[in-house]
């Protein structure tokens, strides 16, 4: 993985908007109406090819295919795998029951997930899971090494959900404890992991259940169970990187990208230290939005471990643009208590984290995305010119002794 040697890189989480035509024949194939199966696949590559060349355009260096063929960054896999069968189980009837945070105000919940507005299909996991079906992902990897090869971009990176989100969105019907479909789904992962490292891509592992499932899938249990669920996540998702270097990976840890009061979120402080512990070369986290914003101080006393961060600088679930100033002091403050190489500027989520479900008007997503890259560059002319203010002092010429001498003789 590069870091910011020269400058301060860019990067994003993963998903951004897909176009019109596309979304159509995705909803299509999820609501299990007919759809032409060879028109879906050319959609997805021409969005790719697009989206890449987007992503440049708007000053992104480590860009990536912007899950265009993915109906939701978690539940994907549904059509990848065997075992998962039957309705829609997983975060309830319109799907806001089990978010902690908005058992409370079930009028704003249900202005905020609709019954019926999204094409998020979350089947329960009814029988043994296996990767059985590469097709889409050999297709994912095809479009975006062809869209890379028309851009100039620093890197390139592929998302892939992690084993405990998994857990988190397709509740198990069939294994019968955590553990048992946590180890199943880390074996059936490694499938999808190894070809996108195989591929030449950075992997970016998808964690939102390590810091999103406690007031979610764990919202019953105190902070120290929730610790101790999260480190088996990170066990399972070890096993399932195993033989992929960690300098190949980066982890994304959210707490959940929606506009709720969030107010039920775990501390950062209180799970770091074992996300810490997944075998990746950076970690992918809010930075931006106001629950969690003030949370930058907690790398004071965090020793990086090798580890690179990529802080949001761009709140992904409201449609202010930030200044490119904010930007910069953002990028500034982190770097100065991990250093500048050790930073990489990122959005807090993706900008479209299920098809059909859009909080961001798409035109100011990549209003976004251009006010990154001024602040980037913002910053990496301030951390580098002050990496240079102060030249060392000149080794004293004959002159320069001559006239000291001089200037203390007048002195007497």
């Amino acid at each position: 993985m590069k870091r910011s040697t020269r400058r301060i890189l860019t990067t994003h989480t993963g998903s951004l908007p897909r176009p019109q035509d596309l979304l159509a024949l995705m909803t299509a194939k999820e609501a299990g109406e007919p759809y032409d199966r060879e028109a879906l696949n050319t959609s997805i590559r021409s969005a790719v090819a697009a989206i890449a060349r987007r992503q440049t355009a708007a000053g992104v260096d480590v860009i990536n295919d912007g899950e265009m063929s993915k109906p939701g960054y978690s539940n994907y896999i549904k059509d990848r795998m065997s075992g998962f069968e039957g309705e829609s189980v997983g975060l309830g009837s319109g799907g806001a029951p089990r978010i902690g945070d908005l058992q409370e105000f079930p009028e704003y919940a249900a202005r905020l997930f609709p019954v019926g507005t999204s094409i998020l299909k979350t089947p329960a996991c009814t029988g043994p899971i296996s990767y059985q079906d590469t097709r889409d992902l050999n297709h994912d990897i095809a479009n975006l090494k062809e869209a890379a090869l028309g851009v100039k971009a620093e890197e390139v990176f592929m998302s892939a959900a992690s084993p405990g989100v998994i857990s988190l969105f397709l509740a198990d019907h069939h294994y019968g404890s955590h553990e048992a479909y946590l180890a199943a789904l880390a074996d059936a992962m490694k499938t999808e992991y190894q070809a996108i490292h195989d591929a030449g891509f950075l992997l970016q592992v998808d964690c939102p259940d390590l810091a999103m499932g406690r007031h979610i899938q764990f919202n019953d249990l105190s902070v120290p169970q929730f610790r101790k669920k999260a480190a088996l996540h990170v066990e399972a998702l070890n096993h399932a990187l195993a033989g992929i270097p960690a300098e190949s990976v980066r982890l994304h840890l959210c707490w959940g990208n929606y506009e709720g009061p969030h107010h039920r979120d775990v501390p950062l402080k209180d799970i770091l230290d074992v996300v810490l512990k997944a075998n990746v070369a950076a970690i992918s986290f809010e930075g931006s939005n106001p629950r969690h914003e003030h949370e930058w101080r907690v790398w004071e006393d965090v020793k990086l471990g090798g580890k690179a961060l990529i802080p949001g600088v761009l709140d992904s679930s409201c449609n202010f643009i930030e200044h490119p100033d904010l930007i910069a002091e953002r990028i500034v403050r982190l770097a100065g208590l991990v250093g500048r190489e050790n930073v990489i500027a990122g959005s807090d989520c993706g900008f479209s984290t299920f098809a059909g479900f859009v909080v961001v008007d798409p035109n100011i997503t990549w209003a976004k995305l251009n006010a990154m890259a001024e602040g980037a560059r913002k910053a990496s002319r301030e951390l580098w010119r002050k990496a240079t203010r102060a030249p060392a002092p000149r080794k004293p010429t004959k002159r320069t002794k001559h006239k000291a001498s001089k200037s203390r003789m007048r002195r007497r």
